[in-house]
């Protein structure tokens, strides 16, 4: 799978539970839209992801990408209900980090 180099760290830092890493993903203004809640600029990022980190413990797994429509399905495990599951990740990038990310069932 030809991922971009971006999603590539991204996927690192998640399973690392690397949370500055994978604020260091997007952009200084970026968006993060989960589980019903926008998450706005790096700070607010990666205080969202090392909470959720802490909470689920989630590792993901690429399991198909669209280079089209800029979707990423993964295969998520972690230590949270119904785990795994695929979610999609929906990006937006701009100079080669992501501007806006949606995760959906």
């Amino acid at each position: 799978m030809n991922l971009p180099n971006v999603i590539v760290a991204l996927t690192k830092a998640q399973n690392n539970f690397d949370s500055v890493a994978y604020a260091n993903c997007f952009s200084e203004n970026a968006t993060v839209f989960d589980e019903g809640k926008n998450h706005n600029g790096k700070t607010e990022i990666q205080q969202w992801i090392k909470k959720a980190n802490e909470e689920y413990q989630a590792v993901m797994k690429p399991v198909e990408y669209s280079a089209k429509e800029e979707v990423l399905k993964a295969e998520v495990s972690g230590n949270f209900p119904g785990s795994p599951i695929i979610l999609s990740y929906h990006f937006t990038f701009q100079n080669g980090l992501i501007e806006s990310l949606k995760i959906t069932g």
